[in-house]
């Protein structure tokens, strides 16, 4: 069971086997419980009498943040995973491991809490921008490469959330409908196709319930799927707070409760073995397969490390960059009279409008959150580029309605005090968010001691007027600014989630007139009172800030005025944390605050207007047909400014291609998220995303697949020979380019019972103008098998079949028939 499902162990397998057999037989049931059990937020206990280190766990998927959430310590911020699969190649992602792995070696981090292998079910799910398509396909090549990347640096995954976690409300409880067949041929299919071609050392079962049954408790899914047929040898961890039932869970398969020190396992599961009610024996598997995972990263004395000869080091901000520029979507590209406008013209003066185009998001929020070294927006990246006088920028229109982290212009630290006021000590703050979890404390304090933290420093405005500021938390808190205090009182929450004071809204607390430039002493105080059965100790809260309002008509009015002196308006729109994060799904697909007005009146007054669209998933796009181009930038990591340039300016192309269906809500397929009475059926079965577009009347405003490039293609060729299809393209265009090729699979005799059409294959390459290159895809055996509920196993569903190249699902260039 220790060596890659399928093959037969190799010597080094068989030796980590033994380490790990020798060191399991020299634990008592007490030691052993204590191993299933984190010891605190990200860590599980070092056990000395076997040569066992503390195994240490991180969030990602776009950077490393380690154990701790400070600045002190930054992350290389990779793109959003939905952009990752925007450039449709699966060695990228790869690349994008390594990187990764790189980063968790230097902070002293053995696993990854990565990749997101959910689909994009309803285009409301809040989390999307963390999973990477609405195809299965897709998302288990993607996540495939990025699994394989990062485990070559010696690091492990942890495929998440398994399985159907794709919606955020309720998500702790609801209990998901879904049919074995869906489960098979969408949900499932992105896992079992990463266990299969990238052997993950782990798995992170979610919080929700799948027809009746805690995903922690989940027998049949994780012990007879998962293990039993896929072959699966590696840990299985619960996503943070979701375990339980202690009897429920190992029962389930799970091995490794988190976060700690108060978990179902631990002390009670010593005591559920001593009371008979499991079996030592059963604990001891889930041991063993820790000790597996220890001895696969090196940290298990007598075992060598799976990895010995670490990759190359990786350029980060390079690596960043690259990936940026290839997975920025063009999804439109021509003016009213028919001529393209990107790449800019040389020596043309570009307005760019927007506060996203100055105030980039680069990220998305919740646990996937980490802290760059730097981070390079819109006006950084096109300001370096151009030369100057040739860039002019206002702000045209702010998404922020409401409150958000207070950040440009702040400088604080946190002061931390006992119940008498005397200093314990001090901590960095990198911005008004404050997070510490478990043991995560400035040196000198503990929480036995603590009993208020001050967020205290000073504020320069950028802007001169009406200053809000306000708190995002629960608990006793005392806000002053510039030596009045504007609030001191105990801020409550009518939700029951534990996570509450990071993911809520912010409340508006004081409203102050300030001078732009003119520094102001700033001081939010909390009084820390944690209660005395939380599971685990985390102290967290944030001072949050909002600009001066101006009225939002003359925001726009300035823009137009921009717009018309430039030869050419950039308008950078933007969604907010409080529209896409984790926590909660979205209640709608509309750019926030009034920047749909502002772009329908910048192209009123300049034809050759170019909107970058910043989000990490989709959001309705009115006014596509009246601008000259779109560009999708996705959350584009720390360098998505100077990507931005490389492509405006052309001397990269903008090399990604749709992830999943853009559309309105309103003509959107599946659009239910919201459980009733915590059940949430999957009444769509199969048809998501494309599958579903394809039954229904409405048409999409950019179709699975789609993207432009800088040149033009021909498709000559489609060879199809058994499943190797043969395609042959030409670069018909004036500059070099990159092409992806898509091959979808269509039944040639319709079938209401399955889709119309599936991917089946896809392949990049790249030619010079006039040059041709051919692509070998091979195509799966999967892709020609349906899940038979009636035997409950995979069939082969012999007929007549066309193999499809294509540009995009609705830009189908050549067909070539195949029979099953």
């Amino acid at each position: 069971m220790a060596a890659t499902p399928g093959t037969a162990p190799t010597p080094a397998d068989e030796a980590r086997e033994a380490a790990v057999e020798k060191a399991l037989a020299r634990l008592d049931l007490d030691a052993k419980a204590r191993l299933l059990s984190g010891q605190d937020m990200w860590t599980l206990p070092a056990l000395p009498e076997i040569g066992l280190d503390s195994l240490v766990m991180s969030d990602g998927p776009i950077g490393v943040r380690g154990v701790r959430w400070t600045s002190d310590d930054p992350s290389v911020a990779l793109p959003s995973p939905t952009a990752l699969a925007a450039t449709w190649d699966p060695e990228l992602a790869r690349r994008a491991g390594v990187l990764l792995a790189q980063e968790a070696r230097r902070k002293g981090v053995h696993v990854l809490l990565a990749p997101t292998v959910n689909l994009h079910r309803s285009p409301l799910g809040g989390r999307h921008f963390e999973a990477y398509s609405e195809d299965p396909y897709l998302t288990g090549e993607i996540g495939s490469g990025y699994v394989n990347g990062v485990q070559s640096g010696g690091v492990g995954t942890t495929v998440k959330h398994f399985v159907a976690n794709d919606a955020e409300t309720e998500r702790f409880t609801v209990n998901n409908l879904v049919s074995e067949r869906a489960l098979r041929e969408l949900y499932l299919a992105p896992f079992e196709a990463i266990v299969a071609n990238a052997h993950p050392w782990g798995i992170m079962t979610a919080y929700n319930q799948v027809n009746g049954s805690t995903m922690t408790e989940h027998r049949y899914l994780v012990n007879e799927v998962l293990r039993g047929e896929w072959g699966f040898d590696g840990f299985n961890v619960s996503d943070w707070m979701a375990a339980r039932s202690t009897t429920g869970a190992l029962a389930g398969g799970l091995d490794v409760a988190m976060p700690g020190p108060v978990t179902v396992y631990g002390e009670p599961l010593a005591t559920a073995v001593r009371a008979g009610e499991v079996t030592e024996a059963e604990v001891d598997e889930a041991v063993r397969r820790v000790l597996r995972l220890a001895a696969r990263v090196g940290i298990l004395e007598g075992a060598d490390p799976v990895v010995t000869e670490l990759p190359a080091p990786v350029d980060g901000e390079a690596l960043a960059r690259e990936i940026a520029r290839r997975s920025f979507v063009l999804v439109r590209n021509e003016t009213s009279e028919g001529r393209a406008v990107l790449p800019l013209r040389p020596g043309a003066k570009v307005a760019l409008i927007g506060a996203a185009a100055r105030d980039a998001r680069v990220l998305g929020g919740g646990s996937a959150t980490v802290f760059p070294p730097r981070i390079v927006s819109p006006l950084d990246g096109l300001t370096a580029a151009l030369p100057e006088g040739a860039l002019t920028y206002v702000v045209g229109a702010d998404p922020n309605e409401e409150l958000a982290v207070a950040d440009k212009g702040f400088t604080l630290r946190a002061v931390c005090r006992d119940s008498a006021g005397t200093l314990l000590g001090t901590g960095s703050a990198p911005n008004g968010q404050l997070q510490w979890m478990g043991t995560d404390l400035p040196d000198g304090v503990t929480h036995a001691t603590l009993h208020t933290v001050e967020l205290t420093g000073t504020f320069i405005p950028r802007e001169t007027g009406t200053h809000t500021l306000g708190i995002k938390g629960l608990g006793a808190f005392t806000l002053t600014v510039d030596g009045t205090t504007h609030f001191d009182d105990v801020q409550r929450s009518d939700k029951d989630d534990p996570f509450q004071a990071f993911f809520g809204a912010p409340v508006p607390r004081a409203q102050v007139e300030l001078t732009a430039g003119t520094p102001v002493d700033i001081s939010l105080t909390h009084v820390v009172a944690l209660p005395a059965d939380i599971p685990f100790k985390v102290i967290g809260f944030s001072l949050c800030h909002q600009e001066p309002q101006r009225d939002p008509d003359e925001l726009i009015a300035e823009a137009v005025e921009a717009a018309r002196a430039a030869d050419t308006a950039v308008v950078v729109v933007a969604t907010t944390d409080r529209v896409e994060s984790e926590g909660f799904d979205r209640a709608d697909l509309h750019l926030p605050g009034r920047q749909d007005d502002l772009v329908r009146a910048v192209a009123a007054a300049n034809p050759d207007t170019i909107v970058i669209v910043n989000s990490g998933s989709p959001v309705e796009l009115p006014w596509h047909d009246d601008v000259a181009a779109v560009l999708l930038t996705w959350f584009p990591g720390q360098e998505g400014g100077a990507a931005l340039a490389d492509v405006l300016t052309g001397t990269h192309e903008p090399g990604g291609r749709l992830p999943t269906t853009w559309g309105t809500l309103s003509d959107a397929p599946v659009t239910r998220v919201t459980p009733t009475s915590g059940e949430l059926p999957y009444d769509e079965d199969v048809f998501i995303g494309y599958r579903a577009w394809a039954t229904h009347p409405a048409t999409p405003t950019y179709a699975f697949g789609h993207g432009l490039g800088y040149t033009d293609w021909t498709y000559e060729s489609l060879e199809v020979t058994g499943t190797t299809a043969t395609v042959r393209v030409r670069n018909t265009g004036s500059r070099e380019g990159r092409e992806t090729i898509q091959l979808y699979l269509a039944p040639t005799t319709p079938d209401e019972t399955r889709p119309a059409r599936w991917l089946a294959g896809f392949a990049t390459i790249e030619a010079a103008p006039g040059e041709t290159k051919e692509a070998v895809i091979q195509l799966p055996r999967r892709a020609f098998e349906i899940w038979d509920e009636t035997t409950n196993s995979w069939a082969h569903a012999a007929g007549s079949y066309e193999v499809e190249a294509a540009r995009s699902l609705a830009d189908r260039r050549l067909t070539a028939p195949v029979q099953a």
